[in-house]
């Protein structure tokens, strides 16, 4: 099989389930943007030392390509068997959060995003999580679209943000207070 197949030269794509859209297609921004959350999350977990985080990163970008090819069904469906996104994939990233918020210290302040390469890696990927969860709620809007896919994005990003302070607190990075100028 070629990596090419020239059927997108001018601007069309295909759905699942054989429709053809345009490239710009909102549907496609939605997983599209959900490939490049995945790819920033790839890049995080290999600046990262910690096998458990590893592991949970992996699952993730398991569940965003489950959830890209949700969203990339088209408005008539498809006979294709899906993997689909679970109640219990969002649970999951709640444990993962309470565990590592268990060991932080509360937080009294917004923290600005840096201190270190990888927690600049971890904000990055949130941004483009919330991101991605923007466009597909304004999808939604317009399709139906199964509300646990935009539950998973919103705690995904909650997952994100306290994996950000996690790594800042293991890598003994300095997490700065954001402090409004008057």
């Amino acid at each position: 099989m070629k990596i090419y197949t020239k059927k997108g030269d001018k601007g069309e794509t295909g759905l699942i389930g054989g429709v053809r859209v345009s490239k710009n297609d909102l549907r496609i921004n939605a997983y599209g943007t959900v490939d490049e959350l995945n790819a920033h999350i790839g890049m995080l977990r290999d600046s990262i030392s910690n096998n458990e985080f590893e592991i949970q990163l992996l699952d993730i970008q398991d569940r965003l390509f489950t959830a890209g090819s949700l969203l990339a069904v088209g408005e008539k469906g498809t006979s294709m068997k899906l993997p689909e996104l679970m109640e219990s994939d969002i649970t999951m990233l709640e444990t993962w959060i309470d565990k590592m918020d268990q060991s932080l210290p509360e937080m009294k302040t917004y923290v600005l995003p840096g201190g270190h390469l990888t927690v600049s890696k971890c904000h990055i990927a949130r941004t483009v999580c919330r991101r991605a969860e923007r466009i597909i709620v304004e999808l939604s809007n317009r399709v139906n679209i199964d509300s646990v896919i935009l539950s998973y994005f919103n705690r995904l990003s909650d997952y994100l943000f306290t994996l950000s302070r996690k790594l800042s607190a293991d890598l003994n990075a300095k997490e700065t207070p954001w402090v409004p100028k008057s």
